[in-house]
């Protein structure tokens, strides 16, 4: 059987022909993949191939660190009954961590963009136990301190490979909240501690453009303006 090479606008199918895991990706141009990368976080319960994980894994080794000292490692959780594990643990943490969103929601007049951005947290936390990788993100720690600035770079370029090969993925911290007692199940020692998790699987949906503010209203040359005077 052939393997298929999906182009840059595929949703790929996990049914669909075996993945060239080689090729696949690699054409989708970076400014391209920069703008379309989301959170996306209604995912299929579909297995993915530990060949893409891998690759996208790979990505994460070309973030830059201080003094190139690399200090990630990436803790792939795909066996059930330890996803089972790390779900029970997050909806705990993440049911006050959404209780003023969710009161919130209540009110007239509240976002349609912000309920939809709620509601896909709230199905990620109820269906992370069905997602097929929990990947999660650990780093050394330098002078005491997790080294949290060299670890987001490598997550991003995670994240921005998942969207090339057509995985979905985003990043959550919820997890922190029982950070010492996930690590040791990890089998992670103190002094190289989690700071991220991100759930990846196949998407129900397809990766877009999200909204984002104008670059003027953001961008500022030699100083920050100051606030208008009454």
């Amino acid at each position: 059987m052939p393997t298929r090479k999906p182009s840059r606008t595929d949703e790929i199918a996990p049914d669909a022909a075996p993945i060239d895991i080689a090729s696949i990706g690699e054409d989708v141009p970076l400014l391209e993949g920069l703008r379309t990368t989301r959170a996306i976080r209604r995912l299929r319960p579909d297995p993915v191939p530990p060949a893409l994980i891998r690759k996208v894994c790979e990505a994460g080794t070309f973030a830059p660190s201080g003094g190139n000292r690399q200090p990630w490692s990436f803790v792939a959780v795909t066996a059930p009954d330890r996803r089972a594990f790390v779900a029970e643990r997050y909806r705990q943490a993440f049911a006050s961590y959404i209780a003023p969103a969710l009161a919130a929601l209540q009110k007239p007049g509240f976002p349609p963009a912000k309920r939809r951005t709620v509601e896909s947290a709230v199905y990620l936390a109820e269906h992370l136990h069905e997602v097929p990788v929990h990947l999660f993100v650990a780093g050394t720690l330098r002078r005491g301190e997790p080294q949290t600035q060299a670890l987001f770079p490598a997550i991003q370029n995670i994240l921005l490979a998942c969207r090339a090969v057509g995985l979905g993925a985003c990043l959550t911290t919820v997890h922190r909240r029982f950070g010492d007692e996930l690590d040791a199940f990890l089998g992670l020692p103190r002094e190289r501690p989690t700071c991220a998790l991100l759930p990846i699987g196949w998407p129900r949906g397809r990766y877009g453009r999200p909204p984002r503010r104008p670059v003027g209203e953001c961008l500022f040359w030699e100083r920050y303006p100051e606030p208008d005077a009454d």
